[in-house]
């Protein structure tokens, strides 16, 4: 039997694998892919995460991110305002950081069951069976959920978030074209918004949130960026440049946003599993990962019988009301303006005569280092 089981080997489940394994404990991550691989991602993170990166022995340097510390934002008209990051980040590709801490956990004795689907989990009162696709079973002490935004196991739990079908896709595809170093830009058009950041390879990252609706109403992604993303005249002028890398981008749908439980028949969910913050507000990496420490350490004092399972769930519960419900409560709020452009439109020309609140704005959906 394992001491953990991970289902999902995304950012908040290899953190998790990582902490927990530098503990003693024995860690299996099941998988559905293999490494490394590509994700739909922001990919910028907030600087709140660095120390703790570091305690466990990531050497972020050796990953040549990039450092930012400008944001910048643009209405659907294409005005445009600037302020400092707070706390400053960093950005760099998923496709490099998770298989970079693939090959962590892995010399740190963390196995992984690739290519595995995990179909269903039972609770015996003791112990978790977990059945996988492929007549895989495994058994633990503990079961983590960071099966990512949705999954076969979330139908499975019947989670409530799984059967409301979601208005929201999102596309990415890198692009090469100068473009600043140090800024993350969120540049807004009718019915969504774009992200932009420059990650290794000199290459930048455009990932774009927009509705199903939008995307039927033109009928392709082609005509959805020449009619609607372009009519904003910043990203017009960056696409005008810019050469796409990939022929095709990549597209997920079906984004919830919606409150999530964080436990689902005593698996304790982790990173999207357990909430999603906006895309707007560019930290949902930083959150991931910090929700696999506030969760790792109290599963550390678990496992040392300082804590009983009942305390467990209950502290983990208020630790993430604690550092998460600001954030997506404020996440939720910017993503109902910014979708709508009548909305994003006021709420730039506001900024723009207030400059003072954006800062105010932005560290509403960060955090503190730890």
């Amino acid at each position: 039997m394992k001491d953990v089981v991970i289902i999902g080997g995304g950012l908040a489940g290899l953190t998790s694998a990582i902490h927990l394994s530098r503990e003693g404990l024995e860690v299996t991550v099941v998988e559905k892919k293999s490494y490394p691989f590509h994700k739909v991602c922001g990919e910028y993170i907030s600087n709140e995460v660095q120390a703790y990166l570091e305690s466990l022995g990531v050497d972020l340097p050796s990953l040549s991110p990039k450092q930012l510390n400008r944001f910048v934002i643009s209405s659907p008209t294409g005005r445009t305002i600037e302020t400092q990051l707070p706390l400053g980040g960093f950005s760099v590709r998923r496709y490099t950081l998770d298989n970079y801490l693939y090959e962590v956990a892995r010399t740190q004795g963390v196995q992984f069951s690739l290519h595995t689907v995990a179909d269903h989990v039972h609770f015996t009162g003791d112990h978790y069976e977990i059945f996988c696709l492929g007549n895989i079973h495994l058994k633990a002490k503990i079961v983590i959920g960071s099966q990512g935004k949705r999954s076969a196991l979330d139908r499975k739990l019947n989670r409530s978030f799984f059967w409301d079908r979601s208005a929201y896709i999102g596309v990415k595809n890198y692009y090469e074209c100068d473009f600043p170093d140090d800024i993350v830009a969120i540049h807004n058009f009718g019915g969504g918004y774009c992200g932009l950041s420059r990650v290794e390879n000199n290459w930048v990252n455009v990932a774009y949130l927009t509705t199903r609706d939008n995307l039927q109403r033109h009928g392709n992604l082609l005509h959805l960026e020449e009619n609607v993303l372009k009519a904003n005249p910043v990203l017009a002028s960056f696409f005008k440049e810019a050469k796409p890398v990939w022929k095709k981008p990549l597209v997920i749908s079906n984004i919830s946003f919606a409150p999530k439980n964080l436990i689902e028949e005593e698996i304790f969910m982790c990173g999207d599993s357990a909430g999603m913050i906006p895309p707007i507000c560019g930290n949902g990496m930083a959150m991931a990962i910090h929700s696999a420490k506030i969760l790792s350490d109290l599963l550390v004092q678990w496992f040392h019988q300082e804590l009983n399972r009942e305390a467990l769930k209950s502290q983990y519960r208020q630790q993430w009301h604690d550092h998460f419900h600001r954030r997506l409560f404020w996440g939720r709020q910017i993503q109902k303006v910014m979708s709508n452009r009548n909305f994003s439109e006021i709420a730039l020309n506001s900024l723009s005569l207030f400059p003072g609140l954006l800062p105010r704005v932005v560290k509403q959906t960060h955090g503190q280092p730890f």
